[in-house]
């Protein structure tokens, strides 16, 4: 175990000496999202699916790996029969290096430690972190677990699984996840429940920010939606808050790229131009409905003067292809962003 760490200080160290090359209005992200990639076999299927994306217009890979990876530190927070290894990382970003693709990891932080019936393995192998513990068996009457971001035990797991996977992916910036969390304010959360949740998320984002972009030097980008006030903002209790999160809005870094997700057509994206005015640089998100995805990116390009609109993300999620160049909403945003950019 010594060895390790010391093996793996050295990496994540030199890393921080590496400035980060985040995406700029003048130099947009197009970025892909992908989940379910979770060993080495299934990257380097996706790795042949490269040179074509890139073809497109992709110079952006948001990989989700979460606890899909071989972990040394804390092997027994490894998910899955088979996961992904050092080299099978180091194999896949030199594909990405090859084709002119920024490869982004991401760890779900907070929310999403469940789905449905199964929990996941850090609250499993550490049920004393779980934010509601003992409340909701099976998993009956809640959306996602979320882990106790006020036990310091937390982030010490949580940083040194980050770590392996920036040592491993060697990766310039960092996705945090964050989306959907609904527990902070929970009468099943002793060290929450009597707490402003906008503090206790700030903290998050603070302490995550502390970490991957203050000590390791990356830049680091999160899901936007726990910012957002669902009681000004009419976009219900999802792809908005209304839990009392939003305010932490005020309390977070500006150079964290926030990444709002909207996935249904509308006629204003109003969430672009309020994290643009507070001076974040924003990479709005699409999913599977193609006129969505397409008025999402004209309604955000209306809003370029602020300089800090990065590109799109076009997220995937249970969608499982052998091909992601037939996923419409791909195809027609990139040609929409492309004919936009020959403007």
């Amino acid at each position: 175990m010594f060895a390790f760490v010391v093996a793996l200080s050295g990496l994540v160290t030199s890393r921080a000496t590496t400035a980060a090359v985040p995406p700029t209005a003048e130099h947009p992200w197009r970025a892909l999202h992908v989940i379910s990639y979770t060993n080495d076999t299934s990257l380097d299927r996706l790795a042949e699916q490269l040179p074509q994306l890139a073809s497109m217009g992709i110079n952006c890979l948001i990989l989700e790996v979460n606890y899909g990876f071989e972990f040394q530190s804390h092997p027994e927070l490894r998910q899955g029969e088979r996961q992904i290894t050092k080299a099978g990382a180091r194999r896949f970003r030199k594909k990405c290096n090859e084709n002119g693709i920024e490869l982004v990891p991401q760890f779900q932080c907070l929310g999403h430690q469940s789905w449905s019936k199964n929990t996941g393995p850090l609250l499993t192998k550490y049920p004393e972190l779980d934010l509601t513990p003992a409340a909701f068996p099976n998993n009956k009457g809640l959306y996602c677990r979320e882990w106790d971001p006020m036990n310091p035990k937390t982030n010490e797991i949580v940083f040194a699984l980050i770590d392996e996977e920036i040592a491993a992916f060697q990766p310039q910036a960092f996705h945090v996840g964050l989306d959907e969390v609904f527990l902070l304010h929970s009468e099943h959360a002793p060290t929450t429940k009597n707490l402003d949740p906008a503090v206790v998320f700030a903290k998050v984002v603070n302490d995550l920010h502390g970490h991957i972009v203050d000590k390791r030097g990356l830049t680091m980008l999160m899901w936007a939606d726990r910012l957002i006030d669902g009681f000004q903002i009419d976009l219900g209790e999802w792809e908005a808050s209304k839990v009392g999160t939003a305010p932490a809005v005020d309390k977070i870094p500006k150079d964290i790229i926030l990444c709002p997700w909207h996935y249904e057509l509308r006629t204003q994206y109003e969430s672009v131009p309020m994290f643009l005015a507070k001076g974040f640089r924003v990479l709005p998100a699409s999913w599977k409905n193609t006129e969505a995805t397409l008025a999402l990116i004209r309604d955000a390009q209306s809003h370029q003067t602020e300089g800090r609109l990065v590109g799109h993300i076009f997220t995937t999620w249970s969608q499982h292809r052998g091909n992601w160049a037939d996923f419409e909403p791909l195809v027609k945003g990139l040609a929409l962003l492309q004919e936009s950019n020959a403007k």
